[in-house]
């Protein structure tokens, strides 16, 4: 693997659940970790206890200008920013005959537009340097669909397109854009599901089990080295065989 030493990676959502175990991955090659967050002052001061090279960056990622001004934050930080991971994102889960207009635009908005936001921010960045990788995590239900979910599902297929026109645009020019779509994983808002609900979930994983962040943060980890660099425009799904 590429030596990763003193690169800077941006983590929306970086100080929890995926995105928490994609900083302390990436942290542990060497990077130095810029934290994206919206809410959970606690967590995130622990994160950067534990890392005291790390950055902490507030913001709503579904306002174009906060997404301008965190990474305006983390150049005049660290100097640079090598890395992008989209990984933040919301639900707010209904069928569509009983979805609100507002429960459509806020999720698209955040999961999708602020992915297009915060790409667009560090994009001319990467390009004056040569040199970058942005990582979009998508999800399963991006790619099969969910009852109750029209507007989640929607927006994480909408990164697929985006992620394979980024990546057309900016391959010749030293930048991969990929995206990872896990499928049920071990986190905070997956275990408080009722248990008799989660164990339908896992009863459909063909491996038996949900996956760990962990498994998620080793694939972004993979596709942010330096070595990957003939990689770009593919989506590597991490969903114990759910999906095919």
């Amino acid at each position: 693997m590429g030596d990763m030493t003193g690169q800077v990676a941006l983590v929306t959502g970086g100080i929890r659940g995926i995105g928490r175990a994609i900083s302390e991955r990436l942290a542990a090659r060497g990077v130095e970790v810029a934290a994206g967050y919206s809410h959970g002052k606690e967590a995130a001061e622990q994160f950067v206890a534990d890392h005291p090279r790390a950055s902490l960056h507030q913001g709503n990622i579904g306002v174009a200008e906060d997404c301008e001004r965190v990474v305006s934050e983390v150049l005049e930080r660290h100097g640079r920013l090598d890395i992008l991971v989209n990984n933040a994102g919301v639900t707010l889960d209904k069928t569509v005959r009983k979805m609100t207009p507002h429960d459509w635009d806020h999720v698209i908005q955040v999961n999708l537009s602020g992915a297009f936001y915060l790409s667009r921010a560090v994009l001319q960045h990467m390009l004056d340097r040569g040199y970058g990788r942005i990582i979009n995590i998508s999800s399963l239900i991006g790619e099969a669909g969910n009852i109750g979910q029209a507007n989640y599902a929607s927006s994480k297929a909408g990164l697929f397109g985006l992620t394979m026109s980024m990546a057309k645009e900016t391959a010749r020019k030293g930048l991969t854009v990929n995206s990872v779509a896990p499928g049920y994983v071990s986190t905070e808002m997956v275990r408080a599901v009722p248990k008799a609900a989660l164990d339908q979930v896992i009863a459909k994983i063909p491996v038996g089990r949900l996956g760990e962040p962990d498994e998620v943060a080793r694939v972004v980890e993979f596709l942010a080295d330096p070595d990957s660099g003939f990689i770009t425009g593919q989506v590597y799904s991490v969903n114990g065989g759910q999906y095919m």
